[in-house]
C-alpha cells in the first residue's frame, strides 16, 4: 500500500502473509521471568520469543502520554500506545505486581525487531475510527493535533457524558473533532461491548493464547487514515475493493465515492501512479535536493545519522541564504524518507553550519513542523553549536530496510568490499603459506575478473614473483562466482578446496 501526497510518495506499507503484522494483537500470556533489576519481566505469548514488558506498562499513562497523540503506533494501527524514547515515569516495583507463572492480559506495542522479541503492554487500548478506549484508564483526553481549546473542552464534555462511570478512559483521535454526540456514544458502545468480548473470551482461555487480532493493514489504514482530507483510493483487487467498501457502509458512507476499482490490464497500478519508479530508489543513500544539494542517510543499529551538503548548488552572493536554503530543502526531504523508510530511534541529523541564530531557529521549526505530518511519534531537539538537530521517531516494526532487504553476503552488511590491490595482498599472503607447505604440488586460483584482470595488468611482476618463491605449479582462473574481494585455492588434481587451510590464523 503507497500513500501520496502532492504525487509524491511518503508511505510505502508491506503486509506479506507468511510476515504477519502483531503489532496491536492482544495475548492472554503467561509470565515466563520476573527481574527485578531491570523493572521488567519476559511473558510467554506463544511466539518464538517470549515478549518483553516493563513495569511501566502496568500502570496508567501519564497525562503527557495520554494526550501526546491519536495514533500511537502508526502506520495502521491507532492503539495510543507509545514506544518513544522518553524519561521513564515512576513505575512501581515489578516483583510486587508480577510472579512467575502468573496469567495476564497483554498487548504489542512493538513488533519483534533483529535479534529482540516483541514489546507488550498491560494497558490495553482498543482504538476506533473516532476514539481510542483504555479499560483500564481513569482519563478522557484529546489529540493535540486538535489544538482549538473550546473543541478540546466539548470533546471532553460529551466523552464524560455519555462514558459509563467506571468504565475506563477514553482518548478522542483528531477526526473526532467535529463528531456529534450520537457518533461518539454509539463508537464508544461498539468498543465496551468489544472488550467485554474480549473478557469473555480470556475467561475461557488457557495461556498463552490470542485472544484479539488488531484489524488487516488494508482495515487499520481505512480506519486511521481514509477521510475526507483524501481525494482518492485506488485498489487493484475486486476483493479489497468490496472488503473497503463493505466496511466504509458501516463507518463512513460519503466516501464510498473516493474508492476506484483500477482496471489498466496493461500497466500495474504501481507504474501508473509513479510508486515503482520511487521503490527502486528507496534505499539509495545519497537523496539528491531540487536545487543541487543532496542528503546521505546512514542507517546502523544504533542510530540513524544524515548528512547535509550544498552539493553543486554554489547560490548567487549570499552563502547565508544559500546555506539556509539548502538547509530548509534537506529538512523536507528528510521528514519525507524518515516515514518513507519507516525508520525509528535516535536519528542525527548534520546540517550544514548557520551562523545566525534566527536562521538556526527558522530551521528547527521547519524540521517539526515538517514531522508533525508524520503518524509515528516523533521528538525534536533544537540545532546544536555543532549545526546537528537531534531527534526520535518511535519504532514500532522493523524499518523497510529491514523487512524488504538482507544482509549482502559479499560485504556482510559492511556496504564496501576490499579492491583488487587489498585482495592481491592477501592472495600473496596465503600463497606464501602454500610455499611453506610440502604437502602441495600444484595449485588453481579462482578470482573474481576484476581482481584477475588487475592481476594482469596493474600488477604484471605479481604473479612472475609469486611462481619464483613456490615449489607449487599456480594457475589462475577467473570465475565470476567468486566476490569480488574473496579467492578461493583448489588443490589439483584432487579439487580440493585448501583456502582456509592457508588463510590467516
Amino acid at each position: 500500500m503507497a500513500i501520496l501526497e502532492d504525487d509524491r510518495l511518503v508511505e510505502l506499507l508491506v503486509d506479506r502473509p507468511e510476515a504477519k503484522r502483531i503489532l496491536g494483537n492482544i495475548y492472554y500470556g503467561r509470565v515466563e521471568a520476573v527481574l527485578p533489576g531491570m523493572q521488567a519481566a519476559f511473558v510467554d505469548i506463544g511466539l518464538e520469543k517470549s515478549a518483553f514488558l516493563h513495569a511501566s506498562d502496568l500502570i496508567e499513562p501519564d497525562d503527557a502520554e495520554f494526550e501526546s497523540d491519536d495514533n500511537g503506533n502508526g502506520n495502521g494501527n491507532g492503539n495510543g500506545r507509545s514506544s518513544g524514547r522518553r524519561p521513564r515515569r515512576q513505575a512501581p516495583a515489578i516483583q510486587e505486581h508480577l510472579s512467575k507463572g502468573q496469567s495476564i492480559l497483554v498487548q504489542v506495542t512493538k513488533e519483534p525487531i533483529s535479534t529482540k522479541g516483541s514489546r507488550v503492554s498491560a494497558q490495553i487500548s482498543l482504538p476506533g475510527r473516532f476514539l481510542v478506549y483504555l479499560p483500564s484508564a481513569s482519563k478522557v483526553g484529546v489529540s493535540r493535533k486538535i489544538e482549538s481549546r473550546e473543541t478540546r473542552t466539548a470533546l471532553r464534555k460529551i466523552v464524560r457524558k455519555v462514558l459509563p462511570e467506571g468504565s475506563g478512559g477514553v482518548i478522542c483521535r483528531t477526526a473526532a473533532k467535529d463528531l456529534s454526540e450520537d457518533l461518539i456514544r454509539r463508537e464508544l458502545k461498539s468498543l465496551i461491548s468489544l472488550w467485554k468480548q474480549i473478557q469473555k473470551k480470556t475467561a475461557a482461555s488457557s495461556p498463552p493464547t490470542l485472544v484479539q487480532e488488531e484489524a488487516s493493514l488494508t482495515r487499520g489504514i481505512i480506519r486511521d487514515v481514509f477521510s475526507d482530507k483524501v481525494d482518492n483510493l485506488y485498489v487493484d483487487s475486486r476483493d479489497v475493493v468490496r472488503e473497503i467498501k463493505k466496511y466504509l457502509k458501516q463507518i463512513d458512507p460519503e466516501l464510498l465515492k473516493r474508492v476506484h476499482l483500477y482496471r489498466d490490464p496493461t500497466e500495474s497500478l504501481f507504474d501508473h501512479q509513479g510508486v515503482e519508479a520511487e521503490i527502486e530508489h528507496l534505499f539509495n543513500t545519497r537523496v539528491d535536493l531540487p536545487t543541487g544539494g543532496y542528503v546521505i542517510i546512514e542507517q546502523t543499529e544504533a542510530l540513524v545519522s544524515i548528512d547535509v551538503n550544498t552539493g553543486s548548488y554554489t547560490g548567487r552572493r549570499d552563502p547565508e541564504k544559500t546555506i539556509l536554503k539548502t538547509n530548509m530543502e534537506a529538512a523536507r526531504e528528510i521528514a519525507r524518507q524518515l516515514r518513507l523508510r519507516d525508520v525509528g530511534g535516535i536519528i542525527v541529523i548534520d546540517f550544514i553550519d548557520m551562523e545566525q541564530q534566527s536562521h538556526r531557529e527558522q530551521l528547527f521549526q521547519e524540521v517539526k513542523a515538517r514531522v508533525a505530518a508524520d503518524r509515528a511519534r516523533t521528538r525534536v531537539y533544537r540545532v546544536t553549536d555543532l549545526g546537528l538537530i537531534q531527534m526520535t521517531r518511535q519504532r514500532v516494526r522493523p524499518s523497510l530496510v529491514d523487512s524488504m532487504t538482507t544482509i549482502c553476503p559479499a560485504c556482510e552488511g559492511m556496504g564496501r568490499v576490499f579492491k583488487p590491490e587489498v585482495v592481491a595482498r592477501h592472495l600473496d599472503r596465503s600463497l606464501r603459506r602454500v610455499a611453506n607447505d610440502e604437502a602441495e604440488r600444484q595449485l588453481l586460483v579462482r578470482l573474481h575478473p576484476q581482481v584477475a584482470l588487475y592481476l594482469l595488468e596493474g600488477e604484471p611482476e605479481f604473479m612472475k614473483q609469486v611462481k619464483s618463491r613456490a615449489k607449487v605449479q599456480i594457475e589462475i582462473r577467473d570465475d565470476p562466482t567468486i566476490a569480488i574481494d574473496e579467492f578461493r585455492l583448489v588443490s589439483q588434481p584432487a579439487g580440493r578446496d585448501v583456502t582456509d587451510k592457508y588463510a590467516a590464523a
